[in-house]
């Protein structure tokens, strides 16, 4: 183990570029936010999924994937994902070898927003997709989580009817979906989450607005739910307290260990050109912190995060340090940006 870790670091100095504040590794070959993100093989094959592109128009949405390799430290395409269309807010994880893609939604030239019910899966060393049972709820902007490997859990999201809070659970073996404990908080779309440790910790999003105004507001609300040992869909819910950070929508975020990671997202629910649905445009939050499931605490890792953004595809844990993949920076602006956050 110790020697595979060394010629990993070894390695990585291909990836790293100098820099005066902070390592990097290269930029993806294409400005994106909204794309979907994974990793395989330990960390060490990094996937940035769809997304949208800088002119943020319907006809700049991408069905092309880039994979980056920590050990040689270059970018590659894959195969792009099937359809004639790309879509944003779709889901990914990597399990049992391959990249799961789950929902999002297309846009049409009149702005039109359509929720679909794919999944597929990608398999790197094959270089082609496989289709899979389609989502019983069609979702975008849900939470994603694997456990041991196999159970692949959608928390929430939103359907052609709005925010929902259910729990859609995939088995990755058998190819079948089950349902989950929903969560008892409020139907959110535009959260953020992460399962480690047979726990689902999920917070924030968009929820219906019950008033006048915008369509959608801020929801505030934090939740862990405890998976069963026995029985996959059984899962006890309780309420988190409040987590660092103004930010509650677009959140970046994933799982490491016994900690699921945030960082950035904005203050306030936007669309795909990150313009509030109040009409405002909004910026990236600089806070990144965490939740640590063995102290059952919430944690500030740093207020003043490097290039922070939203609508990224989520936070990865590489042997390098955890990895964000494109999403959007100050002034609403698309970025290619590749974030290394080294292990200290």
């Amino acid at each position: 183990m110790k020697r595979a870790l060394l010629l990993v670091a070894v390695l990585l100095g291909a990836a790293l570029l100098p820099a005066s504040d902070a390592p990097k590794i290269a930029n993806m070959p294409a400005a994106v936010s909204g794309n979907a993100a994974a990793s395989l093989k330990g960390g060490l094959e990094l996937f940035s999924i769809m997304g949208m592109g800088p002119r943020k128009t319907w006809d700049d949405v991408t069905n092309h994937v880039y994979i980056f390799s920590l050990t040689t430290g270059k970018w590659r395409d894959g195969r792009p994902v099937p359809g004639v269309a790309g879509r944003l807010g779709a889901a990914a994880i990597g399990a049992r070898g391959k990249v799961f893609l789950f929902g999002g939604y297309v846009v049409d030239g009149q702005g039109v927003e359509l929720t679909v019910s794919d999944v597929s899966a990608y398999v790197p060393d094959d270089h082609k997709w496989y289709r899979g049972a389609d989502i019983p709820v069609p979702v975008d902007h849900s939470v994603v989580g694997v456990d041991h490997d196999r159970f692949i859990y959608l928390v929430g999201g939103r359907s052609k009817n709005g925010p929902v809070n259910s729990v859609q659970v995939y088995d990755a073996q058998k190819n079948v979906w089950s349902e989950g404990t929903p969560f008892p908080g409020t139907p959110v779309f535009g959260h953020a989450g992460g399962l480690a440790e047979d726990a689902i910790v999920v917070i924030d999003g968009a929820k219906k607005n019950t008033g006048t105004g915008a369509p959608y507001v801020a929801s505030d609300e934090g939740w862990i739910g405890k998976i069963d040992h026995k029985d996959p869909n059984k899962i006890g819910w309780s309420k988190l307290p409040p987590h660092p950070g103004p930010a509650r929508f677009g959140i970046a975020s994933g799982a490491e260990g016994h900690k699921i990671h945030f960082s950035g997202g904005s203050a306030s629910p936007h669309d795909f050109k990150g313009i509030g649905y109040d009409g405002q445009p909004v910026d990236p939050s600089a806070v990144s912190f965490l939740y640590d499931l063995r102290a059952n605490q919430w944690v500030t890792v740093d207020e003043n995060t490097v290039e922070p953004r939203m609508d990224c595809g989520g936070i990865l844990s590489t042997p390098a340090g955890l990895v964000m993949l494109g999403g959007m920076t100050k002034g609403q602006t698309a970025t290619s940006q590749a974030t290394l956050f080294a292990k200290k």
